[in-house]
């Protein structure tokens, strides 16, 4: 007897930027909200790392590329463009590929900005471009690597996604069939 259950699938996205040089200056821009005040990020886009750790683990949890695949350097059009606007994206991508969204969970790793005050703000900003639960966290490095040192930031995110029944590109997902066992 075969079972017909639906698996869900995980992914992993990591994403790191360096500050932006003091001589080039840009706005701060961290899971979904502009930090006023604070250092940004160089980057091809607004250097979200949280937004784009969130976006890779999606296209990972599907096998269907990675953020360079769909945002990457050569597509003059995301150059500037918002994390939220990627997620967005990358979600509408995962769905049109035949998977819905369970949820997201991003952390990230930085002396600053002081993340705590902020968090359900970014949560629910992410939630919404995502269409499904996204949550963050932040720790620090202990002053050890380039976080520790304040040269950038870093963030990993896990993503859970399962194939929707019925649409012809969860269908074609590698592995073996619904509900068989591994070999």
């Amino acid at each position: 007897m075969t079972l017909n259950m639906v698996l869900p699938r995980t992914g992993v996205g990591i994403d790191v930027h360096a500050f932006a040089p003091e001589d080039d200056p840009q706005p701060l821009w961290l899971g979904g909200l502009f930090w006023e005040g604070e250092q940004g990020l160089s980057g091809h886009s607004d250097g979200d790392c949280v937004a784009h750790a969130a976006a890779d683990a999606l296209f990972s949890a599907c096998g269907i590329g990675d953020l360079g695949t769909h945002f990457g350097t050569d597509r003059p059009e995301f150059e500037g463009a918002s994390g939220v606007r990627l997620l967005s994206e990358a979600a509408r991508i995962v769905r049109a590929a035949g998977f819905e969204i369970g949820n997201v969970a991003v952390q990230f790793v930085a002396n600053r900005p002081k993340f705590g005050p902020r968090r359900e703000e970014s949560q629910q900003v992410l939630s919404e471009a995502a269409g499904a639960p996204v949550s963050v966290t932040a720790t620090t490095s202990d002053g050890l690597g380039f976080t520790g040192r304040g040269e950038g930031i870093s963030a990993v995110a896990t993503a859970l996604v399962y194939p929707v029944s019925g649409h012809e590109g969860a269908a074609s997902e590698p592995g073996p069939a619904k509900g068989a066992p591994h070999a």
